[in-house]
């Protein structure tokens, strides 16, 4: 059993408010989000001593929210007490951690422009990077970094927004769509069957009482498809389309396509350069995850080593769960790599 963090959080969280119509969205989700910031004690003397700190803006995997790595857990510690415990050990750096609520309705985030679920790359660096930059005393080095989802953000968003972040570390991050996604067709349509059809099956998850767990993994592809698949919108109704037949479960290969698009195995071929400018690219993964995501970062790491872009590349032993250790690996790194 993992020891319990005890420690108090000594140095300052604060709690803003960024509104921006970027994030306007079919959903009706709020535009106005909720952002925690941490600074340690360590941190807070340098800046006082007019120093600059680096700004790491945590990107929580699918269910989650960066709220929620600040809110206590039996027998693990909040990101906050990890951040202040790695400086306290002289592990790190203090740097300016951000986490973000970048929760949606549909259950997550993908961290991509969406005309479904909001435009939520470009909100990161046209909104929420400019907002910590005018708050706080940055040295106008930023990173990201995040598990599953989360990882997936980062690597998207450092792909395709060249010069905009400094850093990245992706955990688990969803790599190899063929592999990763494909597998949860047939019960995704058999849930969605179950109900009707895709808009009984979404209002059917707003009324419920409890998702079971393959309703969730239903939903999870609704979410990718809407993440992915955002230009092919319908007239009426609801705006997601999936790429396979609900009848045959026979894949659609034009919307499925749109899906390989994002697939950084697939998008880093056509903006490696994008990555050979990044300060760190870590990415790790188990070689057990449940998802088979170890398959895709394997295929990943291998185009990186063709196209010559340096990356830290580990795969440890382990599955897709229980890996917040991994952060104690990361996060030191991509501080160095924020101040260097």
């Amino acid at each position: 059993m993992p020891e319990h963090n005890f420690s108090p959080t000594e140095g300052s969280i604060e709690r803003l408010v960024v509104r921006s119509n970027l994030l306007d969205n079919q959903l009706g989700d709020p535009i106005s989000r909720e952002v925690m910031v941490h600074i340690p004690k360590q941190g807070l003397e340098l800046i006082d001593q007019g120093a600059k700190l680096p700004v790491m803006i945590y990107l929580a995997p699918f269910t989650s929210s960066g709220l929620a790595r600040a809110g206590w857990k039996a027998f693990a510690e909040t990101l906050p007490q990890k951040h202040e415990r790695l400086v306290n050990e002289r592990k790190m750096s203090p740097t300016i951690l951000v986490l973000p609520d970048c929760f949606t309705s549909l259950g997550g985030n993908q961290f991509v422009d969406s005309k479904i679920l909001g435009l939520w790359s470009s909100w990161l660096h046209q909104c929420l990077k400019p907002t910590i930059e005018q708050k706080y005393a940055t040295n106008g080095k930023f990173g990201l970094f995040g598990k599953s989802s989360g990882g997936y953000g980062a690597l998207h968003n450092a792909i395709h927004h060249e010069g905009e972040w400094h850093a990245i570390a992706s955990h688990s991050g969803d790599v190899g769509f063929d592999i990763l996604y494909r597998s949860d067709f047939p019960t995704t349509a058999t849930q969605i069957n179950q109900q009707g059809g895709l808009d009984k099956f979404l209002a059917h998850v707003k009324e419920c009482s409890k998702l079971s767990g393959d309703d969730f993994h239903a939903l999870m592809i609704c979410a990718m498809a809407a993440s992915y698949d955002s230009n092919g919108l319908q007239n009426s109704g609801n705006s997601i389309r999936l790429p396979f037949s609900l009848d045959t479960c026979e894949i659609d290969d034009s919307i499925w396509g749109n899906w390989l698009k994002f697939d950084p195995v697939n998008s880093i071929q056509l903006n490696a350069n994008s990555l050979k400018r990044l300060d760190l690219l870590y990415i790790d993964c188990g070689n057990r995850d449940q998802y088979g995501i170890q398959y895709g970062s394997r295929i990943l790491v291998k185009i990186l080593q063709e196209h010559g872009v340096n990356h830290h590349w580990e795969e440890f032993e382990g599955t897709h769960s229980g890996i917040e250790h991994r952060l104690d690996i990361s996060m030191p790194m991509l501080a160095k790599a924020l101040y260097d």
